[in-house]
């Protein structure tokens, strides 16, 4: 059987923020590939992938960069990778492999930035999992995540101002959050999650022009991230552009199948414009993605009537 790990697991596991794990899930970088009861799960290479990610942006290596290693090396690891794969993950910043038996791949350079072995992970998955059984570290905090950063790399420093800027958020500070994702831009303007949540907090405030230049700019640096589509949606629904708002989560429901909300949101505006046919359709689909979520009931309710 198949072990599986919830985000609680992963963020015990990593020391990463559930809010980091959530939001990597979100915007389709890296995530639970295993739903089970209405809740999404690691496999063990899932958590390969999270420290992939951990370790490159730890790094200094912009966001693009660490997507399009994370994508390398789904092509190159085992679906069925367990445990006891003896497999080690290497990348020179641009490329990534995963070899067998030591054999590892020596870039052009010779520069690793970036190596672990599978076993030794999946040691470190054990005790973190054992950890969690009974000790007093079952409800620890896991610590912030802590990049050697330079000041010669601004891309770190942007990444550094743009996680302080999310743990504002999460701890309700969001005038502190505005200015921490506000520098990580002035650092470097094409950080396309700094500017999704900086048009979050502007949309909160009820700035809906000011939140919808964020989410435009965004999508300019990072046209797949559904997040910020999904929320210039919602912008434009609250500016009574409902055609092009269902346009916009339309786009999101092809490139992002399973965001749950997504589906429920463009599922409420077809209905409104009369499209009931295909509104069923995503409700539908957003209740196989959601069944338990507080506005599941109403989703049942419009596919009842």
């Amino acid at each position: 059987m198949t072990e599986l790990y919830s985000i609680k697991d992963v963020s015990r596991i990593f020391a990463l923020q559930e809010s980091r794990l959530r939001y990597w899930m979100q915007t389709g970088f890296v995530g639970p590939t295993v739903r089970k009861g209405g809740r999404f799960y690691y496999t063990f290479t899932d958590l390969v992938g999270v420290k992939v990610a951990k370790d490159l942006l730890a790094a200094g290596l912009p966001l693009q960069t660490v997507r399009k290693n994370l994508v390398s090396l789904r092509s190159a690891l085992p679906h069925d990778a367990t445990p006891a794969a003896r497999l080690r993950i290497c990348s020179d910043g641009e490329t990534i492999v995963a070899v067998k038996d030591e054999v590892a791949f020596e870039p052009a350079t010779g520069q690793v930035v970036m190596a672990f072995n599978l076993p030794a992970l999946a040691g470190h998955v054990y005790d973190a999992m054992q950890r969690r059984g009974g000790s007093v570290e079952q409800d620890a905090v896991p610590a912030a995540i802590a990049p050697d950063i330079t000041e010669q790399n601004d891309g770190s420093i942007a990444y550094r101002r743009f996680i302080d800027g999310c743990s504002a958020e999460d701890a309700d500070d969001a005038a502190t959050a505005e200015h921490r994702y506000l520098e990580a831009l002035e650092l470097q303007p094409s950080l396309a999650a700094a500017r999704t949540n900086l048009g979050n907090l502007l949309y909160r405030k009820g700035d809906l022009a000011g939140a919808r230049a964020a989410y435009e700019v965004a999508l300019e640096h990072e046209p797949g991230q559904p997040e910020a589509r999904y929320n210039l949606a919602n912008v434009l629904e609250d500016q009574g552009e409902t055609e092009l708002a269902i346009a916009e989560l339309r786009r999101v429901c092809a490139t992002a199948p399973d965001f749950a909300d997504a589906h429920y949101n463009l599922g409420l505006l077809l209905a409104k414009v009369g499209g009931a046919a295909q509104a069923k359709q995503h409700l539908e689909r957003y209740l196989e993605l959601d069944a338990e979520s507080e506005w599941s009931a109403r989703a049942r309710e419009f596919l009842a009537a």
